[in-house]
């Protein structure tokens, strides 16, 4: 067997099964935490408004990394499909048998419960 090198970095973040998820909740809880925010809006005074001023900054913080995380998520799933159509196209005998393995593998798996 002859081992392959591969013509782009695998990176665990952009394959983990649970990253749009994870995304989807902390969207989830942003927009909880803008409700909370705006349910205290006219407390501008005291230890609220503290609290609440830096809950904003926080806020716009996290939604600015979440948009840069939400980027590169995207184009390493981008570069993960032209990666797989690139291979496909070269060589279309190999992809064919590795979907048939896998498919038998499935088969095999879903057959035995």
């Amino acid at each position: 067997m002859t081992s392959k090198k591969l013509d782009h970095p695998v990176t665990p973040e952009a394959g983990a099964p649970g990253a749009e998820s994870l995304i989807g909740e902390f969207k989830s809880l942003m927009a909880d935490a803008e409700a909370l925010l705006h349910a205290t809006e006219g407390q501008h005074e005291g230890t609220i408004g503290a609290i609440r001023s830096k809950a904003l900054e926080t806020l716009a913080g996290a939604k600015e990394t979440l948009s840069n995380v939400e980027g590169r998520f995207a184009e390493k799933a981008k570069a993960a499909a032209e990666g797989a159509d690139d291979f496909v196209h070269r060589k279309p005998w190999e992809a064919v048998g590795v979907a048939a393995g896998l498919g038998l593998l499935i088969g095999l798996l879903i057959g035995r419960r």
